[in-house]
């Protein structure tokens, strides 16, 4: 492999922004259920919900970094490449590594599992306050409690699974001098000149993509009591 390199544009706009403001929206959900703002806190899962969905289907057809079938590997694969996280090498990957393509796609399945059990979910009189989703009065007192302790666990979960994606950034930074935070930010990275660039995704059909998604969620959203 030459030891030439050159700049490539290996996220797309719609990726980054997909990152950053689902960052914000999470931290967001956690203050203003804390806050007992729930009018706010459903308004903001279902922008969640239209920003996941907007994720999978780009997963599909989006850009090459996107694209589940391009960074998606076996579980052996992804063990494979953390038994070397402590060799210091050049950073070849053009998107997504084996470990790093399995985090997403557990942190994209808590989120979903996190939205769809909050549209069920319903707070007890006695608490804080007492709240409810859109749909948890029309299932019965039972099953909205267990979808309630869902929709509380799966956060537990998700707070654990980005605290081990920030840990797991931290570690590539110290052990093997990798950046993976500004490539996120600028969506370049400085890669072996005989490395192909990837694709990028159509825009256009990006933009359709996540206005459909956007107005399911909205649909979603006026069906609820």
């Amino acid at each position: 492999m030459s030891e030439a390199t050159r700049q490539v544009k290996v996220w797309d706009g719609w990726i980054r922004a997909f990152h950053w403001v689902l960052v914000l929206l999470v931290a967001a959900q956690y203050a203003t259920a804390q806050l007992g703002l729930m009018d706010w806190h459903i308004r903001l899962g279902f922008t969640v919900l239209a920003l996941v969905v907007f994720r999978l289907a780009w997963g599909l057809v989006g850009s090459d970094t996107a694209r589940f079938a391009r960074f998606l590997k076996s579980p052996l694969a992804a063990l494979e490449h953390l038994k070397h996280l402590r060799r210091q090498e050049p950073d070849t990957e053009i998107g997504h590594n084996a470990a790093g393509g399995w985090m997403v796609l557990g942190l994209l399945g808590l989120l979903l599992a996190q939205v769809a059990s909050g549209l069920f979910a319903n707070e007890e009189p006695g608490e804080s306050y007492g709240a409810h989703g859109p749909f948890a009065l029309g299932i019965s007192d039972s099953l909205s409690g267990q979808l309630t302790y869902a929709h509380e666990l799966v956060f537990d979960l998700l707070l654990l699974a980005i605290a081990l994606h920030v840990v797991a950034v931290l570690a590539y930074a110290v052990l093997k001098r990798h950046d993976l935070v500004r490539p996120m930010v600028t969506g370049l990275k400085r890669l072996p000149a005989d490395l192909a660039a990837p694709r990028m995704g159509n825009p256009v059909l990006a933009a359709v993509l996540l206005a459909a998604a956007a107005a399911g969620a909205w649909w979603l959203s006026r069906q609820g009591g």
